[in-house]
């Protein structure tokens, strides 16, 4: 461990102590609080049920927009995108106007805290289900074990610091589009605590059930169970152990079951004419087969400045919106980074998602299965829960929990 170490680090002007016996952060992607709720009321969360009962419950705001990538990164840097600068899963490049994936670091603002621990000596783990995120989390990290699920065959000392996983968890990698791939992260961290081999840990999960399966449906039931288990085993095995999600989860259909969506590109040109804007779904990644790029945020990029007041007038005119914000407007009350901002931010209603033209979005995965996204002020509710009670020093009391606040928590909660 590390007491021969000063007992804190600061990141970002936040302060975290040193971890004084191994620690796990876990984000449950898709964590909608009726997840937990409803896994409570049917018996099937004891472990979760024992750290509402004896260690530290809250419900939490997640970042804007409510996608995978932007609040991972707050996660492991404790501050809002406005600071740290990745605020998408996919963006519009404004040098070259090229559509681009957010694959790793390069826009990256400041240091994350998972880097700072490692540079003090603290044995850190990584570990995320989907390979998109590995290379944010890695970022900077020294002497550190970080890998994906996704490609957990193919992780060596060099890139991962970490081969042979296969064989040291017992199974192949499980598929991309399953909800085994987030319990393969688990089980991996639950090995680690027991060979003690890390210090502090983050593991990250995937949403693929909570797309496909409401709460209290048998196949959310079984894999919120599965998780309650690997995540009691942790704190079994002596670990203080914090949870929380990255986002939210709704129904987006209507009462006939099918997609409710807004083609915004398509009502645009209609309206100002034939490429007079792009919308950009930042939900947008390697994982679309569940969702078919459709959630509850997009962001619009008018090809005539001139253009921007009538269609901002024209978008806030549609069913279906909640909000329509100008760039400036989103990155005041949103929380974003005004430089990488569209002229215009658009949310849906609870309800309801948002895409480009309806050729660009490929819904025949969806089988029989209701669309279930995120990326909207209603996915922003997330719970927070720990092991152990909160710290004295941090506030009970506290207005608004950030999911980003987890660190602090189970950090700066330890004796």
């Amino acid at each position: 461990m590390t007491s021969h170490l000063s007992s804190y680090v600061t990141v970002h002007s936040r302060t975290y102590a040193l971890p004084k016996q191994p620690t796990v952060a876990v984000c449950i992607d898709g964590f909608d609080p009726e997840y937990l709720a409803q896994g409570i009321a049917d018996g099937i969360l004891p472990n979760l049920a024992y750290f509402i009962h004896h260690g530290f419950h809250t419900t939490a705001k997640s970042c804007m927009p409510s996608f995978t990538n932007p609040n991972n990164v707050s996660i492991i840097t404790g501050v809002s995108a406005s600071i740290h600068g990745i605020a998408g899963n996919f963006y519009l490049d404004p040098v070259n106007h090229e559509e681009k994936m957010i694959a790793d670091a390069t826009l990256l603002r400041g240091p994350t805290i998972l880097q700072q621990l490692s540079k003090r000596g603290v044995r850190v783990v990584a570990i995320t289900a989907k390979d998109k995120l590995r290379r944010i989390l890695s970022h900077g990290l020294e002497n550190a074990i970080c890998f994906s699920a996704e490609f957990a065959g193919e992780a060596t000392i060099e890139t991962n610091g970490i081969t042979g996983v296969e064989e040291w968890i017992g199974r192949k990698a499980p598929l991309q589009y399953s909800g085994d791939l987030s319990l393969y992260v688990l089980d991996a961290g639950v090995k680690f605590i027991e060979e003690d081999r890390t210090d502090f840990m983050y593991l990250t999960l995937s949403d693929f059930i909570q797309h496909k399966h409401a709460p209290g449906d048998k196949d959310a039931n079984e894999f919120m169970s599965a998780l309650d288990q690997r995540i009691g085993r942790l704190a079994q095995l002596g670990a203080i152990v914090a949870v929380t999600g990255d986002h939210g989860m709704s129904d987006k259909s209507l009462e006939d079951g099918t997609p409710n969506v807004l083609y915004l590109q398509e009502r645009l040109e209609g309206r100002f004419g034939r490429g007079s804007a792009r919308v950009i779904c930042p939900i947008t990644d390697p994982f679309v087969r569940h969702h078919g790029a459709l959630g509850s945020f997009v962001r619009v990029y008018a090809k005539s400045a001139s253009d921007v007041s009538s269609m901002l007038s024209f978008i806030k005119s549609l069913s279906g919106v909640a909000l329509a914000l100008s760039a400036a407007e989103a990155a005041e009350s949103l929380e974003l980074p005004l430089d990488r901002e569209g002229d215009i931010v658009v949310v849906a209603v609870k309800n309801a998602v948002i895409g480009s033209k309806k050729e660009e979005h490929d819904l025949s995965n969806l089988g029989e299965h209701r669309l279930r996204s995120h990326g909207g002020l209603s996915e922003q509710d997330v719970p927070i829960l720990m092991s152990i009670p909160l710290g004295s020093q941090l506030a009970e009391g506290k207005a608004t929990w950030r999911n980003f606040d987890i660190f602090d928590l189970v950090l700066n909660s330890q004796t």
